[in-house]
C-alpha cells in the first residue's frame, strides 16, 4: 500500500493533467516542440493563458524549454507523460461512455457548453 505522501504527490500530478488547458497544451506537444504562438493557434487558448500553463507544466518538469534564436520551444520533458495520456486514451476506450455519464466530476460549464 502507498505511503500517503506519495498519494498526496500522485493527486497532486492528476489535479495537474486536469486542467483542460493545461492538457490541450501537453496533448499538441506530443505532437512535438512547439512555441507559443503554435501553441496558441492550435489550442484556441490565449497568450497569457498558455504561457501560464507552460510554466506550470515547466516548474512540474513536464515541460522543457529551449531557446533557438528569438523563439521559445516547448516541448514535454519525459516521454512518461506521453505514456499516461496514452494509457487514458487506452482507459477511456474501454470506459468511456461511463465517465461521460458520471455525474461526480462534471465537467466545467465551459466545456459542456460546446
Amino acid at each position: 500500500m502507498p505511503r500517503l505522501p506519495d498519494i498526496q504527490l500522485k493527486a497532486k500530478l492528476f489535479r495537474g493533467l486536469a486542467d483542460p488547458s493545461r492538457l490541450a497544451v501537453l496533448e499538441e506537444l506530443r505532437e512535438g516542440r512547439r512555441c507559443v504562438s503554435d501553441l496558441v493557434r492550435r489550442t484556441g487558448l490565449s497568450q497569457p493563458n498558455v504561457s501560464a500553463h507552460l510554466a506550470c507544466l515547466q516548474d512540474c518538469g513536464l515541460v522543457s524549454r529551449a531557446r533557438q534564436g528569438r523563439f521559445v520551444f516547448y516541448e514535454i520533458a519525459h516521454k512518461d507523460a506521453v505514456v499516461i495520456l496514452e494509457h487514458a486514451e487506452a482507459i477511456l476506450g474501454r470506459v468511456g461512455d461511463h465517465v461521460y455519464q458520471c455525474t461526480r466530476y462534471e465537467l466545467p460549464r465551459r466545456a459542456r457548453r460546446r
